[in-house]
C-alpha cells in the first residue's frame, strides 16, 4: 500500500465533469489498496477525492493551513486532520507523508505545488513518481512552455519528462504504481507516456 498525494482544486466555480474525475480518482486510489494525503479541504475536489476514498475504504489525510480552515471547508471526516501554519509548513507536510504524486486539474495552487515537486524531483531532493492527470489538456499550454524552455537550453529534456502525463485514471495508477524507474534527471521511454494531443 502506498499513500498518494493528490493536487487538485477546492474551487466552487470548475465544470462538474473535474469533480467527477477526483471522485473517479478517490474511488481507484482505495480499489487498489492505497491511502491518500490531500489538501484538507472537503469542498470540490479536494473534498470529492477525500469523500470516494473513504468510502472504498481508504485512509485519508488532510492537511490544511489554519488560514483555509474555514475557505477550503476543512475536512474533518479525515482519518488524520494536520492543521499547519502556513502554506509552505501544508506542503512539507504533505511530501513528507507520501510516497507519490498525483496532479489533477486545478488552479494557481495546484500548479504551484507540481512545479514545485517536479524541480526537486529534478533535483533529486526525492524519488517519487510525479503523474499529471489531465484527461482533456488543461496543462496542455504548460507542456508546451516546457517544451518551449527545452528548446531554448533552460531546461535539461530529462528535467522535462521526469513528470509522467496521462489522460485517465487507471494510467495514472499504473504510472504511479511502476515508480520512478530512472533516477531523477536521466530520462527513458516510458509507454505510460502519453502521445502529444
Amino acid at each position: 500500500m502506498a499513500a498518494v498525494c493528490v493536487f487538485c482544486s477546492s474551487s466552487d466555480r470548475i465544470d462538474a465533469r473535474y469533480v467527477e474525475l477526483a471522485a473517479e480518482v478517490g474511488a481507484e486510489l482505495a480499489r487498489r489498496g492505497h491511502s491518500l494525503v490531500s489538501g484538507g479541504g472537503s469542498v470540490s475536489c479536494m473534498g470529492a477525492v477525500a469523500r470516494a476514498a473513504r468510502a472504498g475504504g481508504a485512509r485519508t489525510v488532510g492537511v490544511v493551513p489554519h488560514v483555509l480552515v474555514d475557505l477550503e471547508v476543512a475536512d474533518h471526516d479525515a482519518d488524520e486532520l494536520v492543521v499547519t501554519p502556513d502554506m509552505r509548513t501544508r506542503k512539507g507536510e504533505m511530501d513528507g507523508r507520501c510516497d507519490a504524486f498525483l496532479a489533477l486539474p486545478g488552479g494557481l495552487g495546484t500548479l504551484e505545488e507540481l512545479l514545485e515537486i517536479w524541480v526537486s524531483r529534478t533535483l533529486a531532493m526525492h524519488g517519487k513518481p510525479v503523474v499529471v492527470l489531465d484527461p482533456d489538456g488543461v496543462f496542455d499550454p504548460l507542456r508546451a512552455q516546457v517544451d518551449l524552455l527545452v528548446d531554448r537550453g533552460f531546461v535539461r529534456p530529462a528535467a522535462r519528462d521526469a513528470v509522467r502525463w496521462v489522460r485517465d485514471v487507471p494510467k495514472a495508477f499504473d504510472a504511479l504504481e511502476r515508480g520512478p524507474d530512472t533516477p531523477a534527471g536521466s530520462a527513458a521511454p516510458d509507454e505510460l507516456l502519453e502521445a502529444e494531443p
